[in-house]
């Protein structure tokens, strides 16, 4: 599960966190393999133009092809890079969300009111889980999978009853 308790639940101290953050198939290690690999692959053909003025009209396509790929995997990576982080404590819950571009989002609320909720339909994704105390409701876990963002919320509910 692309998600963290500290402690691990059941929670026995009135203090735990949550962290939160969306999966990732492809680890930056593998990131330099496959751009390797890819590299690798191309070239292959371009070993029979070896010695010919046609290697010269090809190469800087192979080479374009070659960093637009690692581009888009890069972006792709870049905007995945999202941490939630739920801190709960025997008075306030705090949820921070650190975005891709740099930015945070906070949220506080006395731990007493806040009240997990789960919207089947309706939401911008299926199971869509809010948190809700105080005068404002946040989502949390939008980047998780439907089975993952169900696991989520058992565990909130849980967690916050305790």
């Amino acid at each position: 599960m692309p998600y963290e308790w500290s402690p691990e639940p059941p929670h026995d101290t009135p203090r735990w966190q949550l962290s939160l953050w969306p999966y990732r198939s492809l680890l930056r290690k593998d990131f330099v393999l496959f751009i390797g690999g890819t590299a690798a692959l191309v070239s292959l053909p371009l070993l029979t133009l070896l010695g010919q003025a046609a290697l010269w009209g090809i190469l800087p396509f192979c080479g374009l092809m070659i960093a637009g790929v690692w581009y888009a995997l890069h972006v792709s990576y870049r905007g995945g890079e999202v941490l939630e982080e739920l801190t709960v404590d025997e008075a306030r819950a705090h949820l921070t969300r650190h975005n891709p571009k740099g930015d945070v989002q906070e949220w506080e609320a006395n731990r007493y009111w806040v009240t997990v909720h789960l919207h089947p339909k309706g939401g911008p994704v299926e199971n869509y889980i809010t948190l809700r105390g105080g005068d404002r409701e946040v989502e949390i876990g939008a980047f998780l999978d439907v089975e993952e963002r169900l696991a989520l919320y058992d565990d909130l509910k849980r967690a916050l009853r305790s």
